[in-house]
């Protein structure tokens, strides 16, 4: 077990993420680049503020599942790896998951429907890390389930799904350039750049969160050379934190029932988003 607990990760984080901002900000009227925008930032308040209600609803039936999952693991870890490998490992796991349910949140259009809000705002700085899916935290149940089953202590789990979480803030920035060899291994604030582009050659580009490994061995990585420009390829128009959850969902249904077959419909649920699905303009 951990001797770590998420309030305390939380509690150490949470004041560090506002002091960025803060010097963000300040940066920002310094070089009068307008990086915060009044709108775009009290729509982020709005996302954010769902996506936590439904955190707190569902956060402590999903440890509990991973607790019962836990009692029919393969492996069993904690007797065979020392505590600071259980860590390692847990962060590598974490974070070659993530890689693979963000890839397939971005190439199948349900997913899509609730990622989408992520890559709504047409700006790029730290507050835009807290841009989530309100139904997020349960479309993640189904891809973080393997961990407990193969053996990884829930509890290290939550924990260390916090402190990647924290770490994603990070690359939310513009104020940060290129990091020198740390860019050969990490997703730094110029990878997640491209990652938010709507420039054609940085679309579905770049899903890593905490390493930048998984995008250079699965060929999904591109590294920034033009600048970026931020937001969707057409964007969503509004500040309506509650329209930009639902646009995506109200677009899929309707092309559902306009569907000829079930198979049809089956199809545009579970497909790629197209070009207009991919935007905000339905």
């Amino acid at each position: 077990m951990t001797s770590l607990t998420v309030n305390e990760v939380y509690a150490i984080g949470v004041p560090i993420i506002l002091a960025m901002i803060l010097v963000e900000v300040f940066i920002s009227n310094i070089r009068n680049n307008a990086l915060y925008r009044q709108g775009d930032t009290l729509c982020t308040m709005g996302l954010l503020t769902g996506n936590m209600l439904m955190s707190f609803a569902v956060k402590g039936g999903i440890l509990a599942f991973h607790f019962f999952l836990y009692d029919f693991r393969v492996f069993d870890l904690a007797g065979i790896l020392p505590l600071w490998a259980m860590w390692v490992f847990t962060f590598i796991f974490i974070d070659l998951i993530f890689y693979i349910y963000h890839r397939l949140s971005h190439r199948v259009r349900f997913l899509w429907a609730v990622h989408m809000s992520h890559h709504s705002s047409e700006e790029m700085n730290f507050a835009v890390s807290f841009r989530q899916a309100w139904f997020g935290p349960i479309s993640k149940v189904p891809f973080f389930m393997i961990m407990p089953i193969l053996g990884f202590d829930p509890t290290i789990i939550a924990v260390a799904g916090v402190i990647s979480t924290l770490w994603g803030i990070i690359g939310h920035t513009q104020i940060v350039g290129k990091l020198g060899p740390l860019e050969y291994i990490f997703n730094t604030p110029s990878h997640h750049r491209v990652h938010h582009g709507s420039n054609p050659q940085y679309i579905d580009k770049n899903y890593g969160n905490l390493l930048i490994i998984w995008d250079k061995m699965f060929g999904s990585f591109e590294p920034e050379k033009k600048p970026v420009v931020f937001g969707l390829v057409n964007n969503v128009n509004t500040f309506n934190p509650i329209k930009i959850t639902f646009m995506g969902w109200m677009a899929m249904l309707k092309d559902m029932r306009n569907s000829l077959s079930y198979k049809e419909s089956l199809k545009i649920f579970l497909g790629p988003p197209n070009t207009k699905t991919r935007s905000g303009s339905f």
